[in-house]
């Protein structure tokens, strides 16, 4: 793979009936040139010079034949060896998860950090394999921070503050391959909205609520992830918390005390091991897993820790009134927080409906490979893209 490479770029397809194909191939997967054709509003004839372009570039291919219902046969296209791959990273506070794929989305190589793999480690372990694979040169790279994120008037990534700053910047990406950064909890909207909770259920809007080692918000209005105007929608960790009398709003106090540390210590402070509670849970995780198991410390602590993010569920609802919210995140995704959420949510606020992600801990790595196909296909086409 040729890092960068631009062999395809949109400047050297001539046409743009050629872009707008490609673009819907890889949307697809695979088609005949007539779904092609019904998909592009184009007559055939102009999609068969597409073809041709893009078969020449390399950047389509026959992959077979469908037999009509008239008993006629139609060429089957799929990307060809030329189109490219991808790179998506979650690089989260505790742990990094990389996928690289195919512009039509199909995912070649994945690796996750351990004890002895750094992020940069994980990043260079998969373009390698897609080298190794023939994937192709490497199109976008998308990596979603925990932070507000954005690009400065130049294109280039930009970060509010330093240590995710510091993180992105020792991932060592490859020169000459366009790089977006993301807020990773946008990214796990966007995946709620085309893969998970919200998929199915029609919500015009709905707010990805993630709860774990920090807290945020994901806004979804009209299908679209909303940003704000300094890309900080969504930034509940903001909320001036505690709001009470006599007592000064801390910055980022919210996130402090709702995060998956404080409720550790919130444990340890509530354990009694001398009147049976046994050892003290050292993560959320086991809190929760002694929870299930009817622990009754760990019960109360869970139930707790419910009322609280219902009351941040409140919150999202007063002001946004999003009909649907979805728990995601290392706690948020929990199925054993959802009866309290919503008994909150209902004593606090107007009818809205709360669910539990479906995608867990890889909501975000999944909408970032989304949003990197995307901006892979706009490299490829100069512009000519599918939703996303």
């Amino acid at each position: 793979m040729t890092n960068g490479d631009t062999a395809a770029a949109a400047g050297q397809l001539p046409s743009d009936s050629a872009r707008a194909v490609f673009a819907v191939l890889a949307e697809a997967g695979s088609a005949t040139r007539p779904q092609l054709a019904a998909a592009c509003g184009l007559s055939k004839p102009t999609v068969s010079l597409a073809m041709a372009e893009l078969e020449t570039a390399g950047l389509a291919a026959r992959s077979g034949t469908a037999n009509g219902g008239t008993g006629r046969s139609a060429a089957v296209y799929r990307l060809g060896p030329r189109a490219g791959c991808v790179l998506a990273v979650d690089l989260g506070s505790t742990h990094t998860d990389v996928r690289g794929c195919a512009l039509d989305g199909t995912v070649l190589a994945v690796q996750g950090t351990g004890d002895e793999l750094r992020p940069a480690d994980a990043v260079h372990t998969v373009i390698d394999a897609l080298s190794a694979a023939g994937a192709g040169p490497l199109r976008a790279v998308v990596v979603a921070v925990p932070d507000v994120a954005g690009q400065d008037a130049q294109g280039r990534p930009r970060l509010a503050t330093a240590r995710p700053r510091a993180a992105f910047d020792a991932l060592a990406l490859p020169p000459g391959v366009p790089v977006h950064v993301e807020n990773n909890v946008n990214c796990a909207a966007l995946a709620e909205l085309h893969d998970g909770a919200a998929r199915d259920r029609g919500a015009a809007g709905f707010g990805y609520l993630q709860i774990g080692y920090g807290i945020g918000l994901g806004i979804v209005l009209g299908g679209q992830v909303l940003r704000g105007a300094n890309g900080a929608a969504g930034e509940v960790a903001r909320l001036p918390y505690p709001w009470a009398e006599g007592r000064r709003p801390e910055h980022e106090g919210l996130e402090a005390y709702a995060g998956a540390r404080s409720l550790v210590a919130r444990a340890a402070t509530a354990w009694r091991p001398d009147a049976g509670d046994g050892p003290r849970p050292r993560t959320a995780e086991r809190l929760f897993a002694l929870a299930a198991e009817g622990h009754a410390t760990a019960a109360a602590l869970v139930a707790d820790h419910a009322a609280d993010v219902g009351r941040l569920a409140a919150a999202v609802a007063a002001v946004l009134d999003p009909g649907l919210i979805v728990l995601g995140g290392g706690i948020g995704a929990n199925p054993q927080l959802l009866p309290g959420v919503r008994a909150e949510l209902e004593r606090l606020s107007w009818p809205t409906e709360v669910v539990s992600s479906v995608l867990g801990n890889t909501g975000t790595v999944v909408g970032a490979t989304r949003l990197a196909v995307a901006r892979g296909i706009q490299t490829v086409t100069g512009g000519a893209q599918v939703g996303h």
